[in-house]
């Protein structure tokens, strides 16, 4: 695959994953004051992931490396952890929407 043909692929899945964090934050945003407040920790952590996620969105945009290995080894860890990070969440959401 060629660096650009990469970057490209990469900058697209990342934007997918930002845009799967913004539906959670806006899923939390929705819950009563009380839960919300319990969740607190999860948001500040999906803001960081969310301005992280900008961040390496905006570099391979800018700066696609010609030696894209070492780059996709480093996302593909990454977009591994927060898939586990986004449904770590997720169920806590699905126990606050019954009561949990």
């Amino acid at each position: 695959m060629k660096s650009k043909d990469y970057c490209r692929s990469a900058e697209i899945e990342l934007t997918t994953w930002k845009a799967k964090l913004y539906d959670v934050i806006r899923k939390i945003d929705k819950l009563p004051t009380g839960d919300k407040e319990k969740m607190l920790g999860s948001v500040g952590d999906l803001n960081i992931l969310v301005t992280e996620l900008e961040d390496r969105i905006d570099q391979l945009r800018i700066a696609c490396p010609a030696d894209w290995k070492p780059e996709k080894d480093t996302l593909g860890a990454k977009i591994e952890g927060l898939g586990d990070k986004v449904d770590g969440i997720e169920k806590e959401l699905f126990a606050y929407d019954f009561g949990g």
